[in-house]
């Protein structure tokens, strides 16, 4: 299926939780997808409640609460803690 809709040649990839519900090496392999997709010069919008997830496969990440921009993380400061960091920060009063 996935194979099906890159034949469209998009120019936008928009991966909402995109390893939810696999296993580790079916997640490796997703993986590796992504960043081929990336490397190709395809944009990769990555949507995903899993930090370490979003710590390994993006350059940049925002951190979006109640549909406003609360955070934003680039190239090596985007690490599990950090996104924590902002995510606990987002729903403090």
């Amino acid at each position: 299926m996935f194979a099906r809709w890159l034949l469209a040649e998009p120019k936008v990839a928009i991966l909402d939780e995109p390893t939810r519900g696999v296993d580790i090496g079916a997640k490796s392999d997703i993986y590796d997808i992504i960043a081929d997709l990336s490397a190709s010069g395809m944009a990769c919008l990555i949507i995903s409640s899993e930090l370490e997830e979003l710590a390994l496969v993006c350059d940049r990440v925002l951190v979006v609460y109640e549909g406003r921009v609360v955070g934003e993380v680039e190239g090596a400061d985007i690490t599990p803690a950090r996104l924590g960091e902002l995510v606990v920060g987002a729903g403090a009063p």
